[in-house]
Parts: structure tokens; sequence; C-alpha cells
């Protein structure tokens, strides 16, 4: 299970001289506390020995040895699975950029190297940039409830696709999950115990002494905006540049740090499902209002098209297209809205394909990773979010949830309300979870960056991370997509990568268009800043 999307502006300097000051940090001074959480014992260095990944690749791998348990580092270890690409320019290096590409789940040894051209060319010539897979992912030491990729596969036929739609496919769905947690739990019950975003920030803190930065220069995405809230919280002396993007509210994921038992399950705290519906209705409008050699769903205008899908949606309760279901289909097209170009345009696709009763084609593979292609089981994605964030611990209340939260939000809310389901029966919760506080002073400044119509990360999460932590800056991306990297804005890529050179933050206010707008003619693309060619992938 994962924050589906697997896994946000900038403009002009002012010339003003006393508001170049107000709007930057330069980084040099003093340093603060270096570790604001919980004093651990003491861990031995850790060494990366670097190697490339294949023969001829320009990425580098490395395993890196880290406690299970911070606080007894002498008992069990773990691995992790470390990438990097050197900087690019020459003699011109400043250090290392630590990149999480969200999830929870998200291999960053895959994502990373997919992904890598959408990095603002500045930032790549001047940085070495690394990810890794988080503890309990990938290729790390990972948490997988099968014994053979046989029983993987059969578990994850059994359940319905997207969502389950009607008492029995609920009844399944329920079943399999809890199913899944029992076999979780019978083969690793220590290493569930152990995978919280708390113990991840700590491993993330280790790689960066390994690398041999005084202070940490981060980008996360999505779910990545939490790692990174926590480690500003827990290491807050050690922030040298951080920019998060698609943020979560850190309050909605935690409940606030309550000891009750939620209300609602966390994708309905953070608003995901009326994110996703706003978006959905722009996708409709725009197409609506495009020629179908643009977007081949169109109806000829914005009404006209959002009849047609829900004509689509309630055919598909009734007459599914092959294995196209109406779940599986509506799990689709809130993934599917992450990506605008040209994912935007595949969904289309998909969606009049479907329309006309044929099995849609998939989209274009994503390119070969440089690192084994890892199993990522929904239990890898679960195993965080369940333990880290409270959710309601009754299978049969989800149902109650859905209608609500399709009262407001349509088809989206049913999907974001399942999408929690799976954690009403997890058998763990976090040894270490860090619920806040969130507002402890950092040594340098950290640049929020929030996208105006974002199918899983809402703005409004946005804002709450600018406001809750000490010292932010909020960049609007008034746009659509799961993360402003993925959806190049060369304003956004201009002002990111002033803040990670040299820790100029855009002024107050600031907001930022994309290149280019949906279902647009299609425009050269020479931009190095604007990520370089088409998509490689998603993140999460």
């Amino acid at each position: 299970m994962h924050i589906p999307g697997s896994i946000a502006g900038r403009r002009r300097y002012a010339p003003a001289i006393a508001f170049a000051l107000a709007c930057s940090t330069t980084f040099t001074g003093p340093d603060l506390a270096a570790d604001g959480g919980t004093p651990t014992p003491s861990v031995p260095a850790l060494k990366l020995d670097w190697k490339p990944c294949v023969q001829g690749s320009p990425f580098d791998c490395a395993t890196a040895k880290v406690p299970l348990d911070y606080r007894n580092p002498g008992r069990r270890t773990i691995e992790l699975s470390v990438v990097k690409r050197k900087a690019t320019g020459p003699g011109r290096r400043i250090g290392t950029l630590f990149f999480n590409p969200g999830g929870p789940g998200g291999p960053g040894t895959v994502q990373m190297p997919q992904n890598y051209e959408f990095f603002p060319r500045k930032v790549r010539e001047r940085f070495d940039i690394v990810s890794w897979d988080p503890r309990g992912v990938g290729n790390s030491t990972a948490v997988n409830c099968f014994a053979r990729p046989q029983e993987a596969d059969a578990w994850m036929a059994g359940k319905p696709a997207g969502l389950p739609v009607g008492e029995q496919q609920q009844t399944a769905w329920i079943a399999a999950y809890k199913d899944l947690a029992r076999r979780c739990q019978q083969r690793d019950p220590e290493l569930l115990r152990h995978v919280s975003t708390a113990d991840t920030a700590r491993d993330l803190d280790r790689l960066r002494q390994a690398v041999g930065d005084p202070q940490l220069t981060y980008l996360g995405i999505s779910y990545g905006t939490f790692l990174g809230a926590t480690y500003a919280n827990l290491f807050p002396g050690k922030v040298r540049a951080m920019t998060l993007d698609s943020n979560i509210d850190p309050q909605a994921w935690t409940n606030h740090a309550s000891d009750d038992d939620p209300r609602l399950p966390v994708f309905l705290r953070m608003g995901s499902d009326l994110g996703a519906a706003a978006i959905l209705d722009r996708f409709l409008a725009l197409c609506g209002s495009a020629a179908t050699g643009r977007c081949a769903f169109s109806a000829g205008s914005p009404e006209a098209t959002r009849d047609k899908f829900d004509q689509l949606m309630q055919r598909l309760r009734q007459h599914p297209v092959g294995a196209w279901t109406y779940g599986r289909t509506v799990g689709d097209v809130v993934s599917g809205l992450d990506i605008v170009h040209p994912g935007w345009t595949f969904l289309a696709g998909r969606l009049q394909a479907l329309w006309q009763g044929r099995v849609p084609q998939q989209p274009p593979p994503l390119p070969v990773p440089p690192v084994p292609n890892p199993y990522t089981g929904d239990e890898q994605g679960a195993a965080v979010l369940c333990s880290d964030s409270p959710h309601p611990r009754d299978p049969g209340i989800y149902h109650v949830l859905e209608e609500a939260a399709a009262t407001r939000a349509g088809d989206a809310g049913r999907f974001w309300t399942w999408a929690a389901e799976p954690c009403s029966t997890w058998p763990a919760g976090a040894a270490d979870r860090y619920r806040g506080p969130w507002n402890k002073p950092t040594a340098h400044p950290v640049l929020v960056v929030g996208t105006t119509y974002d199918p899983a990360t809402p703005y409004r999460d946005a804002q709450a991370m600018a406001e809750g932590l000490a010292n932010a800056r909020l960049l609007t991306h008034n746009g659509y997509g799961h993360s402003a990297l993925l959806n190049p804005s060369n304003c956004v890529n201009e002002y990111e990568s002033r803040y990670f050179i040299d820790g100029t933050l855009p002024p107050a206010g600031t907001t930022c268009r994309p290149d280019e707008a949906p279902f647009s003619a299609p425009k050269p693309s020479g931009g190095v800043d604007t990520g370089g060619g088409a998509m490689a992938g998603t993140v999460s």
C-alpha cells in the first residue's frame, strides 16, 4: 500500500538589497544543537563503499548497515540500499542532496534514477544526488510477508482491485488484509515495530554523516515531506536546505498526537479525497474544452464530459470491461492524475477505450533502473503507514466512512477511504514514533512547495506544513498533479535551484505556473531547467 502516485512555484529575485536579505539565508554561522531528539546510545560510524551499480552506469551503489533499534544499537542490524549520481559540474560540487520519493514504500534506488532528469540542471551540476530504499522497503531489509513470489501474486489476485464495491467485495477486501497482517506478524514481527518515520529519519542522519556533510540538504516528495518534517524536528541544527514538495500535514498524519481512537483514517484527515475530487473535476473540464485530438475522452464541453464520466462509472459498476471494474478504474483515475504530461493524455485514452467497451492499453513501461527491480508489495507501505499513523480499528466502519466521503468527494472519496482500511487490522505499532512538536527552530529555513490541484496531498496540507514549521516559506505552484518535480515549472526550478545553492528563498507569496497547460499543443522542451525530456516515471 502506498499513497497512489506511485508516491511542488518560484519567480524573480527582488532587486532591493533589504528584500534580498529578508529572503535569503547564507549557509554559514554557528550550528544549533546537533540532535533535538531523544539521546540514543552511540552508534559506530557508517561507511559507504561506492561501486558502479552496473558496468558503465553513471549511478553508484552502496549498502549501509544500521541498527534495527537505535535505543539498542548493539543488537540486530539491518541493511539500507543506497544509490548516488555524482555532481555533473566539475569543480563546482557543493555537497550531497538526499532525495526521498515518497510512498511510504517508495524505493529510492529505483525512482531516483528513473526521475533523475527532472532535477533542475543547476542542482545536478552542484550536488551529488543520493537516494535510498528506506528500512522495510525494496532492496533494503524489507518487509516481505510471503515465502515465494507465487504466494504474493495469489494474494494480490484474490482481493478486489482499486477499491471494493458491494458487501461481497468489501468482505473479501477486509479478509485479504487480515490475512496479510497475519502473515506479516508471523514472518518478522520485530522488523514491523522498527520501520517508523522516526527510525528512517535517524537512518538519514547516519547517511548524512557518512557522505561527510555537516548539515543535510534534502528534497522530499509526498510522504517524503513528513519524513523531512520529522528530521527537521529531531535534528533541527542539521538542516542546511530542505525542500518539501506535495506536503502531508503532520498534524493530520499523527491525528494531532492524540491517544484517542481517530474518527477518520489518515487520508480523509489530510483531505486527499477532496483534493482528488477537485483535480478530477478540472481534468474533465479541461478535457471537455479540448478537441478529441488533444483529449480522447472529450465530449465537446466540460459539462458533457463530466456527464460522460459519470455514465461510464455507473456502467462499470454493473458491466466491467474485462478486468477493468469500477474499483480498478477509480484507482487508475486517481493515480493517473499525478503526472500531467503525458499522463493525462494516457488516462483520457484509457477512459475512452472503456467508454467504447475496449480493454485499455497500458502506458509505456518505466525506464529500467540500474539496480535489481525489488519486490514492493502492499505490506511495505502499510508497515510504515499503519504503525506511524492512527486509524479506526473497526473494519466494519469503513463502509460508513466511504459513504460519507462519497457525499463530499464522489468516487475519489470512496477510493481514499478504502486506501487506509488495511491499517484497521495491522498487527504492530511503532516502537519509536515522533508525534511532535513540529516547530523546533531549524538552523536554516525550510522551503515548502504546494500545488494547487493535487490528487493525493492537497494544497491545504502545504499551507499547514508551512504554518506549523518554525521557519518555512511557502511557494505555490498554481498547477496540477502530484509534485512540482514531476510536473515541471521553470519558475519552480529556478527558485528551488537558488535555494539549494545559496539559501535564497522566494519572496513571500510567490506563485509559479507550470511550463505547459494540460492538453496543450506540444512545445519544444529544450530548456534544461524544465527537467529535460519526457516523463521518466512516477514518484509517490
